[in-house]
């Protein structure tokens, strides 16, 4: 199973609290249709692991603000067995994300620090994950977990997400394993907002997230767990 996915589009992060998350929750459910897995009103289990340089770069590229940067991170979802290996980069207001599928058994290579299964895969983007991760000595670092209740728009490609319940896990990364010992990285009732389009938010999504008063905010699951794990606190 192989295939290269890309997508080029606006992305905007809002922390969301106590009864506001259950209130956005209501308001999206009466006026958006819900993503294909979300069918049950619950939301889905959202799992990655987070590569980084052996001097955590992008870790302290993001805390330092800087522009043009990337993540790179497997991620799986509770519903299916496939994986994406993503790598997101970070364009002024816009985020790129390229993603190659990869078969279970490559991807459990890949948390093991084995990337030679990589150059099986014909897409291009395979050699320059390759090159990646062995030139510049990328190696798992973080595991990271949350739900996620998604809504959808068919105008440009509008994609609305709730995620909460984020934690995570340093030191064992095993995608597949329901049993991982994980620690809370954000405070009960807290979630994040995410709204992410083509060219422009309809007018429509627009009106219903304005009366929720939100103040965007440059936020990073990736980066909320290290901080936690490096000694940081939850947020």
């Amino acid at each position: 199973m192989a295939g290269l996915l890309e997508v080029l589009r606006t992305e905007k992060k809002y922390p969301v609290s106590g009864i506001k998350v259950y209130q956005l929750r209501s308001k999206l459910m009466k006026t958006l249709p819900m993503d294909e897995y979300c069918q049950d009103g619950e939301g889905y289990i959202v799992r990655s692991v987070y590569f980084d340089s052996i001097d955590n770069a992008n870790f302290y590229e993001k805390l330092a603000g800087i522009e043009c940067r990337k993540k790179i991170r497997l991620r799986t979802y509770a519903q299916g067995n496939s994986v994406k290996l993503e790598w997101k980069q970070k364009q002024g207001t816009l985020q790129r994300k390229r993603s190659l599928l990869l078969c279970k058994e490559d991807a459990k290579e890949l948390i093991k620090g084995d990337y030679s299964s990589l150059l099986r895969y014909r897409e291009e983007i395979a050699m320059e994950f390759y090159s990646l991760l062995t030139a510049q000595l990328y190696r798992p670092c973080c595991f990271v977990q949350y739900k996620r209740l998604a809504f959808t728009a068919p105008v440009n490609n509008t994609r609305i997400t709730i995620d909460s319940e984020l934690c995570a896990y340093e030191g064992r990364y095993d995608l597949f394993d329901d049993d991982m010992a994980l620690y809370p990285v954000c405070k009960l009732g807290h979630a994040t907002l995410e709204v992410k389009y083509d060219t422009f938010l309809p007018s429509y999504v627009k009106k219903i997230l304005s009366s929720f008063l939100l103040t965007e905010e440059s936020s990073s699951k990736y980066t909320a767990a290290r901080c936690f794990g490096l000694e940081g606190g939850i947020i």
